[in-house]
């Protein structure tokens, strides 16, 4: 866990891409869950935040 952190503050590609993609499947699942209105009104907003960060994160060094 303290790497995973660590790669955060240093701005490590790794750690950062697992969280965009993080965020991507959990638009994806708050699209696709029949339960409240107000998760799948902001699931675009979450999956479009994702993917933009994966985008800039994989510029990032190694």
């Amino acid at each position: 866990m303290t790497k995973f952190i660590n790669g955060l503050m240093r701005l490590r590609r790794g750690p950062w891409e697992m969280l965009a993609s993080l965020l991507i499947a959990l638009g994806v699942i708050m699209l696709m869950q029949p339960f409240a209105l107000g998760l799948y009104s902001y699931s675009f907003i979450v999956t479009l935040v994702g993917t933009v960060m994966f985008v800039i994160v994989s510029h990032f060094p190694e």
